[in-house]
């Protein structure tokens, strides 16, 4: 009676499955043409993986039937049980046991099995298994580990939309799928896009009203190219790699005490500037300090690998801390530099990518060799680097390092790396812990990405960086463009920006990202240039709005059919809201700072010893440094820009998140930068002989960065002669309003009319279109 009633519950099941087909279009899950080429990565793998790999995949411990359809070499093998059937006959659909069971209705054979749950395959799906099958079953080497050919222009109808090569990849793509784009934003929605983009920071007023004016053909890249001289874009672009680098203040654990690494932030923001070659950013960042006549600012490159937490706490094991801390190094190369999750490989070989553990120890090995250990003896003085330490002399800095903003003269110490003279032996440790050591391996590439060729290059981390930055590897530029498209779209080519391997999400324009790699690899690893690209293509330029048929056809925008929009992230917020009102301190670098703070949040989770036991608030012109610039303790991270998603900085982060909650309205609402802003701007305008309509539009321009409605300003307006009715009702209101902050108020303002002017700034931070990019 039980296998009657599966028996039947599969034939009404496959009837819905098919009658829902019907209905759906042909989109990138629809049916394949007789004429199209099935590509295993692109359209069986997701399938299998979804449906098969649980029972017929890289887990030993969960395969039944001893059958794994990700690999060739078995799906193609007579199956255990079955006189002679094989699961995949390339050629014969009918004579394959996958697609026998797949279209089986009957629950004994049926695939996946009700038991399992994963529901069973759609017509569509279906579909493309057979003619996968008839066309050989063919199996293809993960698409990330080929390395990327520069693809062919594709044609397309809109031949007039286009600026770039980006956009025929994006509008071919569209096309495909009968979707539009759309028109290009305004000039002012553009601007404010752009400008957030590559600086981090608002258009000024001046930049707004220069820009509208301008009716030239290039008009737009004119400001582009004004943006990219300018240094904060160097400081916008160093904030994705202070994620990637977990770079932050303290030593995190226990007394989680000071330390001086904000030179190095220093550099990565000059090297951004100077436009260094990613190439040899990377190589200088992993082994400067072993470059021929390496010279201090190469050396400073590499406290990058330094950046991780640090132990201070007595008795601990010094050995495992050291294995600690290059297990640390190890994982952000890999999630950082090749896009893989290269940690799963730490205790047993990986289950999904084919890394194996020794690979795993292989790579590993070349961080073992440093000068670093794991304890460094008397830890009642903290010491604000570790060895190996680079000195940094006044002297140094202002005729070398010239880009180190120093606040005084004492001398600077900064964690970077060092080399033994002699050869540490590395181990594969079983179940990856650090005191259970297994045979001895030798620094090696992860050979599932490409050869180490130990013939042309050393086994040690220069070979490492030439290793990473060759031409051929198939991942080095496809990671950092994905990471750089992310920036500005908000989403990767590949949505999974830290993990291109097996389980990771396939490329949306697979296409369009080996051309952009390719590309940027052929022109010298030129980062503005790739920038610069991005944003003068038609495709970033579109406009954000979302019509009904954008909403159904592309709901995530993973077509790219409109402009990106979504939340700023933390640090810009704080930067807007400073630059708009005045109070920014444009001061490029130097070390970071402590503004308003929440009292006893640092003293209910410190060890009540050291520098850091209690939070000693900075004043004056450090208040008012950009978000980038805030201290970052580990254990108790800055927490307004945690609130707005900013990472803590503990491990490498490629993608931070984006959340939506109602306690970063009670930041906009009531952090004393924000109502201090709000002060500052209002006592400013009040100043002017402007009437209060005038003030508000030039209020609004600065912080919304457009020019408002009529049904804006009047509403706005309205809002201000009620506030400023009700606070002249009360004599002592407006100077209560306005006692926030620490910056001196204007003395000869009119205070009904500022607290009114402020409640009315206060709304506009308080807009989502504020802080939102557009």
């Amino acid at each position: 009676m039980k296998k009657r009633l599966f028996f039947l519950a599969g034939i009404l099941l496959t009837i819905v499955i098919g009658v829902i087909s019907c209905f759906q279009k042909n989109g990138v899950a629809g049916k394949k043409s007789s004429d199209e080429v099935i590509s295993y990565n692109f359209n069986i793998r997701p399938i299998l993986s979804d449906k098969c790999f649980a029972c017929h995949g890289p887990d030993a411990n969960k395969r039944e039937a001893g059958l794994r359809l990700d690999m060739a070499e078995s799906a193609y093998a007579k199956l255990k049980s079955g006189k002679g059937a094989v699961a995949i006959f390339p050629g014969k659909p009918e004579q394959s046991e996958l697609y026998k069971r797949i279209t089986s209705l009957d629950p004994e054979m049926q695939m996946p099995t009700p038991e399992s749950h994963l529901g069973l395959l759609n017509e569509s799906e279906i579909a493309t298994v057979k003619r996968w099958i008839e066309q050989g079953g063919k199996y293809e080497k993960h698409w990330a580990f080929s390395a990327p050919v520069l693809p062919k222009i594709p044609e397309v109808d809109k031949k007039d939309w286009p600026k770039n090569e980006i956009d025929y990849f994006a509008l071919s793509k569209m096309e495909s799928l009968g979707i539009t784009p759309n028109e290009e934003a305004d000039k002012s929605h553009l601007l404010k896009r752009v400008a957030l983009d590559l600086t981090g920071l608002p258009p000024s007023l001046e930049l707004q009203n220069k820009f509208a004016a301008d009716n030239s053909a290039n008009a737009y890249e004119k400001v582009v190219d004004e943006l990219l001289s300018q240094k904060t874009y160097g400081e916008k672009m160093a904030l994705h790699w202070l994620d990637v680098a977990r770079y932050a203040d303290s030593y995190g654990y226990q007394d989680d005490e000071i330390r001086t690494q904000w030179p190095w932030r220093d550099w990565v923001i000059s090297a951004f500037n100077k436009n260094l070659p990613y190439d040899k950013f990377l190589t200088w960042q992993i082994a400067g300090d072993m470059l021929p006549n390496a010279s201090k600012e190469q050396i400073l490159a590499t406290a990058f690998f330094r950046n991780h937490k640090y132990t201070e706490e007595g008795g601990v094991i010094p050995e495992e801390y050291r294995i600690e801390y290059n297990i640390d190094k190890t994982k952000t190369y890999g999630m950082g530099i090749l896009g893989l999750s290269v940690e799963c490989a730490q205790c047993h070989d990986h289950k999904y990518d084919p890394i194996s553990q020794e690979d795993y120890y292989r790579l590993f090995a070349f961080f073992n060799n440093t000068k670093e250990v794991g304890y460094e003896g008397d830890v009642s003085q903290s010491k604000p680097a570790k060895n190996p330490i680079m000195s940094i002399s006044d002297d140094e800095a202002k005729k070398i390092l010239t880009f180190i903003n120093r606040p005084d003269t004492s001398r600077l110490m900064v964690s970077v790396m060092g080399e033994r003279d002699t050869l540490r032996a590395t181990h594969i440790l079983n179940r990856g812990v650090y005191d259970a050591p297994g045979k001895v391996v030798t620094a090696s590439g992860l050979p599932s990405v490409m050869k180490f060729d130990t013939t042309k290059i050393p086994q040690n981390r220069l070979g490492l960086a030439s290793w990473t930055t060759s031409k051929q590897n198939p991942l080095t530029a496809r990671v950092f463009v994905n990471q750089i498209w992310q920036e500005f779209f908000g989403r990767g080519i590949v949505k999974s920006t830290g993990d291109f391997g097996m389980q990771g999400e396939l490329p949306t324009h697979p296409a369009l990202l080996d051309w952009m790699a390719v590309d940027f690899m052929n022109h010298g690893w030129d980062m503005k240039r790739l920038v610069k690209e991005i944003v003068t293509s038609s495709t970033y330029k579109q406009s954000a709005k979302l019509t009904k048929e954008k909403e159904k056809l592309d709901p995530d925008n993973i077509y790219l059919s409109r402009g990106a929009r979504y939340r700023l992230p933390a640090e810009s917020v704080r930067d807007i809201v400073l630059s708009s009102s005045g109070l920014l301190n444009s001061k490029i670098g130097g070390p970071s700072v402590k503004p308003y703070q929440p009292k006893g949040l640092w003293e209910s989770a410190t060890s009540g010893r050291g520098q850091l036991a209690k939070y000693n608030q900075d004043h004056n012109d450090a208040l008012y440094r950009r978000g980038m610039y805030t201290f970052i303790k580990l254990t108790v991270p800055p927490p307004s820009m945690i609130i707005f998603d900013a990472s803590n900085r503990d491990h490498c982060e490629v993608k931070r998140s984006k959340t939506n909650t109602p306690l970063q309205a009670l930041v906009m609402l009531n952090d004393p930068a924000v109502l201090e802003a709000s002060r500052v701007l209002a006592e400013k305008m009040a100043l002017k002989s402007l009437s209060p309509e005038q003030k508000i539009t030039e209020s609004f321009q600065r912080i919304v960065c457009r020019k408002p409605s009529d049904k804006e300003i009047k509403l706005l307006t309205e809002y201000y002669n009620d506030e400023f009715s009700s606070i002249g009702k009360n004599k002592n209101q407006a100077h209560k309003i306005l006692n926030v902050g620490e910056h001196p108020h204007e003395l000869k303002v009119n205070e009904n009319e500022a607290a009114a002017l402020m409640r009315v700034i206060n709304t506009l931070y308080n807009m989502e279109e504020t802080i939102t990019k557009s």
